[in-house]
């Protein structure tokens, strides 16, 4: 890796075309590029960057070190027209405040813990409850608002950002030190890579993700109802009023839950369905279709009009499938738009939500000398338009 030569952006921390031509650093290698931009300071005067991982074909992933953050997703439709896919904020400051974790890195245990309570190996720990009454994506104060040390170069394999953060033994009511690196490569195949590690000295529960609101019309350009999802999974986990699995894994024949074929988004997401009206939409956690271990596809997405594809593969049992359903206008994202209900959906590749409350989950507890370790790819493609 060659030295990186600086050329500081002024510390506005808006992220626009013109802070874009004033790179803080960059490396360049036969596969792209890697860039770093000053991208403000937190409320407690702490540095924050944000990594430009560009490829060949010009497919842009914009990343912040605080809360691993992606903040833009650059990536062409069938034409070649370039478009930000990502929702999220122009600078720094739209992430410091009260967000739905626009792009987010989310832990240490992403989704909800019912009550804010589990149990492990004989002993109850309460956790900070940020959700009603329940424990959400790691608590008041999770990962996605935490500055992660950060580390970005070129590599044969493409452009590479690894972000590292310890979560001390106590944080938000879990136990162990956690050690956790979270990788992102940009690859020449217009692959974004998320390869997530831990480890810890006492045994915890680990359930890590990200939050990244997709709108594969571009951000800010309306809903997502048109496009069209297969999700790879025969059954779902059912939710109670707190949006709590009860437990059931429920097959998805014969209800709006049915992904198996591609369908748009919107076709039954106003059906008279119990799970809708408590979800407000979906927002329930979809057990993968698995035949084995490693990489394995979990849903694809196509936006008509535009031709715009994203695939999802994982090496987790599960997905969260969510439809934007609580953004209602009020947050005013990149350019000034404002996010309607239903503007962005979420694929959280994971393990299923409140799983340390349930035996018959498959289990999220990390000993001592265990690694966690888990792959998400995006694939962006493109398929012909309309």
């Amino acid at each position: 890796m060659r030295p990186l030569t600086l050329t500081l952006c002024l510390a506005a921390a808006v992220f626009t075309a013109g802070c874009a031509k004033k790179e803080a650093a960059k490396e360049q290698g036969a596969t792209g590029t890697v860039t770093k931009q000053e991208f403000g300071k937190t409320a407690q005067g702490q540095p924050v960057d944000l990594y430009i991982l560009k490829n060949r074909n010009g497919v842009e992933a914009a990343i912040t070190n605080y809360g691993a953050t992606v903040v833009r997703l650059q990536t062409p439709d069938a034409k070649g027209t370039l478009a930000d896919i990502a929702l999220g904020f122009d600078n720094l400051q739209g992430y410091l405040g009260e967000e739905p974790y626009f792009g987010a890195i989310v832990g240490r245990y992403g989704n909800r813990i019912a009550k804010g309570k589990f149990t492990l190996n004989g002993k109850q720990y309460t956790l900070a409850k940020n959700n009603g009454e329940n424990a959400l994506h790691g608590g008041l104060q999770g990962f996605d608002k935490k500055v992660w040390a950060a580390q970005a170069e070129t590599k044969p394999e493409g452009q590479v950002l690894t972000l590292k953060y310890r979560s001390a033994d106590g944080e938000e009511g879990y136990p162990g030190n956690l050690d956790v690196t979270v990788t992102y490569t940009l690859t020449g195949d217009n692959d974004l890579r998320i390869d997530y590690r831990a480890t810890t000295d006492r045994d915890t529960v680990v359930n890590l993700t990200n939050h990244t609101y997709f709108n594969l019309a571009g951000q800010g350009k309306g809903d997502i109802l048109g496009q069209q999802i297969a999700i790879n999974a025969s059954r779902f986990t059912p939710v109670d009023a707190g949006l709590i699995p009860t437990g059931e894994l429920r097959e998805v024949a014969g209800t709006p839950f049915d992904f198996r074929n591609p369908k748009a988004i919107g076709k039954d997401i106003g059906a008279a369905d119990e799970q809708l009206k408590l979800g407000k939409g979906y927002d329930h956690n979809f057990v993968l279709d698995r035949r084995d271990e490693g990489l394995a596809p979990a849903a694809k997405v196509i936006e008509p009009a535009t031709g715009r594809v994203l695939e999802v593969w994982t090496t987790e049992p599960a997905v969260q499938f969510y439809t934007g359903n609580f953004l209602d206008g009020t947050i005013k994202g990149k350019g000034g738009v404002a996010y309607q209900q239903r503007y962005g959906f979420c694929l959280e590749t994971q393990h299923y939500p409140d799983s340390p409350n349930h035996p018959a989950f498959p289990s999220t507890v990390l000993r001592p000398g265990q690694e966690y370790q888990t792959t998400t790819v995006w694939k962006f493609r493109t398929e012909g338009a309309n």
